[in-house]
């Protein structure tokens, strides 16, 4: 099975096929670039350099979200764009997901956090069982204090990894009670490799969809949508019903 992955959910761009256990080729950028700038160039470098078909694709995965609305809406058309020029189904990977797939069989819980603004993060809790990535609390949208708490309460190790780690690391080593490592920088990002094994498990369950169907997973309104609310709210005439 042949898996053409991508990833903008965030800072990085990155981009890989994977055909069944063997990673043929991936192109990840971590620079001050638009992703409408990379993704599609990334995507024509390599399959130029693998001479690769895209008609010999089994499917395509995307990180599905949460992350950068902007990003998730590139890599949501790219991929829809890819899925009907090609007539092959979408596989969504939920982003943090991805990441914690990055730590395979890692001990103890894994936590990645991708940074939300206000305080919060993205974030989910994970662990390594015989083999499997299993979800302990799937992706949700958190005050990074809250989360700090519910890991305390949980009494496990953690292994912390995403865009999060260098805006929270101070409050991380200062609130949190148990033991705690970090992932080293081969791992502690997004990567569409991670987006493509996972991808590839899930294809195998039925877990796909068309390209019509494909909706990025936001799990909260955007900057944009909430400023424009609030201002909204403030003009409403006293004594308006809201």
């Amino acid at each position: 099975m042949k898996i053409l992955a991508l990833d903008s959910s965030g800072i990085v761009a990155s981009v890989a096929v994977v055909e069944d256990d063997t990673l043929l080729a991936e192109y990840t950028v971590n620079y001050k670039k638009t992703h409408s700038q990379t993704l599609l160039p990334m995507l024509d470098e390599i399959v130029k350099m693998t001479e690769l078909e895209l008609e010999s694709v089994d499917a395509i995965a995307v990180a599905a979200g949460p992350g950068s609305f902007t990003g998730l809406r590139i890599g949501s058309a790219t991929a829809k764009g890819l899925g009907l020029a090609l007539k092959k189904p979408l596989v969504a990977v939920p982003t943090v997901d991805a990441l914690a797939y990055n730590l395979y069989d890692a001990q103890g819980l894994i936590c990645p956090i991708m940074d939300a603004r206000r305080k919060q993060v993205y974030t989910g809790i994970y662990r390594f069982e015989e083999h499997q990535l299993m979800t302990l609390k799937e992706q949700w949208a958190a005050p990074i204090e809250e989360l700090l708490e519910e890991l305390n309460q949980r009494g496990e190790m953690v292994t912390f990894l995403g865009d999060g780690v260098p805006v929270f690391r101070e409050l991380i080593a200062e609130k949190l009670q148990v033991p705690y490592s970090f992932a080293p920088a081969h791992v502690n990002k997004q990567r569409a490799a991670a987006v493509a094994a996972l991808g590839s498990i899930y294809h195998k369950e039925g877990r796909t969809e068309t390209a019509m169907e494909h909706i990025p997973e936001y799990l909260r309104v955007s900057q944009a949508e909430r400023e424009r609310a609030e201002r909204e709210k403030e003009q409403k005439p006293a004594g308006t019903k809201i």
